[in-house]
């Protein structure tokens, strides 16, 4: 199960366009609102989350953590205890982390991201705390996939469906959108 978690405030696009792709790729994602199941993005539009972050109780079963970034998405996601309980989680257990936009600051703060090549939106550099900057548009650096921006988020969903299911999954889901 991948928790895909949504905040007030994320960037839609960022968000849906990894559980639209995962889901082609038959990844098991579970949308979590952040404070409720009903949550607005950046951009006013509603959407309706699969469960709420209340409703967890395990992260047993976890295969992954997605972040959307969106203002003040990105800053309501890390001041979120439940958020921060699944990516520490992730983290000591080698678990995918995937994280668009200006969401990668908060493995930044987390200190995760201390020696890893990591990309966020442009002015966020700074908040990636001992990461080592690159600049491409979407960067693995082991369990960690992170993403410039919204005008990347179809080539984000293909790299983290690439992680979790493999190269052929993606690249058949790739094919099926029509994308290079």
């Amino acid at each position: 199960m991948i928790y895909l978690f949504l905040a007030q405030g994320f960037e839609e696009i960022e968000a849906l366009t990894p559980v639209d792709v995962l889901r082609r790729g038959k990844a098991d994602v579970v949308t979590v609102g952040v404070g409720g199941r009903t949550v607005r993005g950046s951009h006013g539009i509603v959407v309706g989350a699969d469960i709420s972050d209340d409703e967890i109780k395990s992260f047993n079963g976890v295969e992954a953590v997605i972040l959307p970034g969106g203002m003040p998405g990105t800053l309501n996601l890390e001041a979120n205890a439940t958020v921060q309980k699944a990516i520490r989680y992730c983290a000591e257990n080698g678990l995918l982390i995937g994280a668009i936009c200006a969401a990668p600051s908060i493995l930044g703060h987390a200190g995760l991201l201390e020696n890893r090549h990591a990309v966020c939106f442009p002015s966020f550099e700074l908040e990636l705390k001992g990461s080592i900057a690159t600049d491409d548009f979407v960067c693995r650096d082991g369990n960690i996939i992170t993403a410039k921006g919204m005008g990347v988020s179809l080539e984000f969903a293909l790299k983290l469906l690439e992680a979790l299911k493999g190269p052929e999954t993606a690249e058949k889901v790739r094919t099926s959108l029509q994308c290079r």
